[in-house]
């Protein structure tokens, strides 16, 4: 079924705004976007099990990046009896590692526009695997900072990558889903981490809880290397069409997943000389480079343009920077106060007290994030089938206060809950916010979350190196009343974007243009 005003209505609206189902056929047809070619290698064609097996492996990276990131807390008992560091030298290690995973994806993350995801991806678990056997070997604090520094740029890419791999792989109404599996990838390694490392820390010593990181990294390693192919599309047009960002009608029934490609081909379709069979080798699957035409300087200082250029960008960024500097504040406070009176925690109390953000972050992805996509689907069939990333908003603003409580309590008993509330507002918040920079912005999107990720741990990393001082002014009640407040006040910005979200997509429509202009390839090709 042709449908010829799509393309016009596409070029009308702002970026962002799309027809998700088609209100004119005889049953209620979704959209798929972005569309795919015709071409078998092209990943949004891949069969479920080659989309399994890299988002499975991306999501795994993530997870140990965040147990390399947040078990140290777990041998912070052993730091002071055997090497006799201070809470301070911690501190100063903890932030160490988010100023690695701050400035890693500036220097990092343009290299997988020009060489694509599988070579920055496999030196960073090589880099995260050495640091693992350094950790287990470390005898003083500069070591300490020196290896919190290197894992912290081995591990700058893990969030924008697995974000950038949906984005390869799946449609618009099923990115709120994979995003939440990833935030909770995240929340598993920094909750489950713990939980699990507690008891390795009481039973075998904190330096092996190190090499059993280790060999699961290089577990991870190998997997890596033998299964995670090259998610970066490079086009093979047939010289008769070239790709135009557009709406291009390809629409699956809901009930039989069977693509309908249109009769009349309309604006923007783009043409391939692949036939329906794969044109690549598996060494060509998982070749170590990908390369592809174009510079690649301008995606160093880029991102930070397209930070105060964007709304959605700034945002994203506030919302995930500070999620994060709040789990940073109650996981140094928890390593801290936890194990003096009127506390007593042992290691591996400390990991079972992980245990309330898992189950909160595990019931937010269970339930919120298939709910945020339901939710986008319902609103655009009351909008005449089209959606706009605002309508991702609403979920953000429950997720704030529940933030927001999380921050209260003084017995560990409520703290626990707090930490399970935590995790849940975490998901939540962070796959809103993320699902919704993704679907304002996507052919820019590399360097968006560039920008989103270095505002993200330069948050966590000032609170980090801040956080003594600001505990001895304040006090530990205060400190986090305030940040509390902080929290609910971060709830007031999905309400602003719920109100002129839409109207500064129109206003940076004409400067994404310029932006997506300076990506090169099929969708942005990021």
């Amino acid at each position: 079924m042709a449908i010829p005003s799509l393309s016009s209505a596409a070029n009308a609206s702002p970026p962002g705004t799309i027809l998700l189902e088609d209100r004119r056929a005889s049953h209620t047809e979704l959209i798929l976007s972005p569309t795919p070619s015709d071409d078998p290698d092209d990943p949004l064609n891949w069969s479920p099990l080659r989309k399994g097996v890299n988002f499975t492996l991306t999501c795994s990276y993530v997870c140990f990046t965040f147990v390399l990131v947040d078990i140290n807390s777990l041998a912070y008992r052993g730091y002071i009896a055997e090497l006799g560091l201070t809470y301070a030298t911690f501190n100063m290690a903890a932030g160490s590692n988010f100023i690695g995973l701050a400035l890693g994806c500036l220097l990092f993350l343009p290299c997988v526009h020009k060489l694509g995801r599988r070579p920055v991806y496999l030196l960073s678990a090589i880099t995260q695997f050495a640091c693992a056997v350094w950790w287990a070997n470390f005898h003083s604090a500069g070591e300490l900072i020196g290896v919190s520094l290197l894992a912290g740029l081995a591990g700058s890419i893990s969030e924008a990558v697995v974000m950038i791999t949906i984005v390869d792989l799946f449609f618009v109404h099923q990115h709120a889903r994979f995003n939440g599996v990833f935030v909770f990838m995240q929340s598993l390694g920094t909750t489950g981490g713990p939980i699990a490392c507690g008891y390795i820390v009481v039973d075998l010593g904190w330096r092996w809880m190190w090499w059993i990181v280790a060999i699961l990294l290089g577990v991870n390693l190998v997997l890596v290397l033998f299964f995670f192919e090259e998610s970066k599309y490079v086009p093979s047009l047939n010289g008769q069409s070239t790709f135009a960002p557009g709406n291009e009608a390809i629409m699956a029934h809901p009930k039989d997943g069977r693509d309908t490609h249109p009769a009349t081909p309309i604006a923007s379709q783009t043409s391939t000389t692949a036939p329906r069979r794969s044109q690549k080798s598996i060494r060509q699957r998982l070749a170590f480079v990908t390369k592809t035409p174009g510079p690649i300087f301008q995606h160093f200082y880029q991102p930070l343009l397209v930070l105060v250029s964007f709304p959605a960008v700034a945002y994203t960024a506030v919302t995930y920077g500070t999620i994060l500097a709040f789990f940073s504040a109650t996981s140094s406070a928890g390593s801290y106060f936890l194990i003096y009176p009127p506390y007593n925690f042992s290691p591996s109390a400390i990991g079972l007290f992980h245990l309330g953000g898992f189950i909160g972050a595990l019931l937010a992805t269970l339930l919120m994030s298939p709910l945020i996509d339901w939710t986008i689907v319902r609103l655009a069939r009351r909008n005449n089938g089209v959606f706009e990333p605002e309508m991702r908003l609403w979920m953000g603003i429950p997720a704030a206060l529940v933030n927001c409580a999380a921050m209260l309590g003084l017995h560990w008993a409520i703290l626990a809950f707090a930490q399970g509330l935590f995790g849940f507002g975490f998901i939540t918040a962070a796959d809103v916010a993320l699902t919704y920079l993704s679907d304002c912005y996507p052919d820019i999107l590399a360097d968006a979350l560039i920008a989103v990720v270095f505002i993200r741990n330069g948050f966590a990393a000032t609170i980090r190196f801040a956080f003594t001082d600001w505990l001895e002014a304040m006090g530990i009640r205060d400190t986090f009343i305030l940040i509390g407040v902080i929290a609910i006040v971060s709830g007031a910005l999905p309400i602003a974007l719920l109100i002129y979200g839409k109207r500064a997509r129109v206003w940076t429509a004409q400067r994404y243009k310029v932006f997506s202009g300076r990506q090169w390839g099929r969708r942005g090709a990021v």
